[in-house]
């Protein structure tokens, strides 16, 4: 069996609340206070979770926005589970961590993104790893319980605030589907539900069709791991969404505010890493004709 098979491995997060509006001193850990930090996460998981004990836990010490984690292929885990395989010691279970290195600076693979920095939910990306059937059992374990009952211990919560420099109101465990499901909640309060099907298709289910076709929003569709979304005239935009109006200022205002939505979907799909082609409609041209 390949020692990157997917079977082998439980993709989770240790999520960290932050309070107040300060962001974090330290963007990743030096490798003593990471080693620190997994222990500390390894205790808590294998206390949550016991069969956790039984495989490798490799974590990266560093913070991320959610939206850089749930991006297609799950790169960060992936990164985490190259480096994994190449770490000294054969014999399992280990606790293998990854921060900044002698100098402080964080290596390419745990560099967050600054454009995506501020936010009051910051993530650290842990793996499991090991026999497909133990990894098997943990995953549905995890996903029944974790999100529920994965609340950090108090130690390991004082030590990620005092390590990275942030007041921290809760921390908790997470699998990669808890914070996916946590992440369709926020971005429907943020009027961001109609995109969510796209989303989710590119990041679970990128070989599958999804469309937005639904006006007055943009129209997009998801194809083999990409997004088309269609670009409109103002005539074509009023024939499709308000073709019985005739209020010149109104129509204006409509169409900016259509522009406005379709950077504000580019956006969201541009920080989950998914690819965007824009595609120009001929005048009179059916717009999903032009997306197919």
């Amino acid at each position: 069996m390949s020692r990157h098979d997917p079977a082998m491995q439980v993709l989770g997060v240790l999520a960290l609340e932050l309070s107040g509006e300060a962001e974090p001193a330290r963007a990743a850990l030096d490798a003593s206070l990471a080693g620190q930090l997994a222990t500390r996460v390894g205790h808590d998981l294998g206390r949550l979770v016991p069969g956790v004990c039984g495989l490798d836990l490799v974590l990266a010490a560093a913070h991320f926005d959610p939206a850089e984690l749930l991006r297609p292929g799950w790169p960060v885990h992936r990164r985490l589970d190259e480096l994994r395989a190449r770490a000294p010691g054969a014999a399992a279970p280990r606790i293998i961590a990854f921060g900044a290195d002698e100098g402080g600076d964080v290596p390419l693979p745990f560099q967050a993104d600054p454009l995506l920095a501020g936010g009051r939910l910051r993530v650290l990306p842990y793996l499991l790893h090991g026999d497909a059937a133990a990894a098997r059992a943990v995953a549905e374990e995890m996903e029944t319980s974790l999100l529920d009952l994965g609340m950090a211990q108090a130690e390991t919560a004082l030590l990620a605030q005092e390590a990275f420099g942030a007041r921290i109101e809760h921390a908790r465990y997470l699998t990669v589907h808890d914070l996916l499901a946590m992440t369709a909640l926020q971005y429907s309060n943020q009027g961001l539900e109609p995109l969510w099907e796209i989303l989710e298709t590119a990041l679970l289910a990128p070989s599958s069709d999804a469309w937005l076709d639904a006006p007055p929003e943009p129209l997009l569709r998801q194809h083999a791991g990409a997004v088309r979304m269609a670009l409109l005239s103002p005539a074509d935009w009023r024939a499709r969404n308000a073709a019985h109006d005739e209020d010149e200022a109104r129509l204006a205002r409509g169409f900016a505010m259509f522009e406005a939505r379709q950077r504000q979907f580019a956006a969201v799909l541009q920080a989950h890493d998914i690819p965007l082609e824009f595609v120009h409609v001929a005048p009179g041209q059916d717009a999903a004709d032009a997306l197919r």
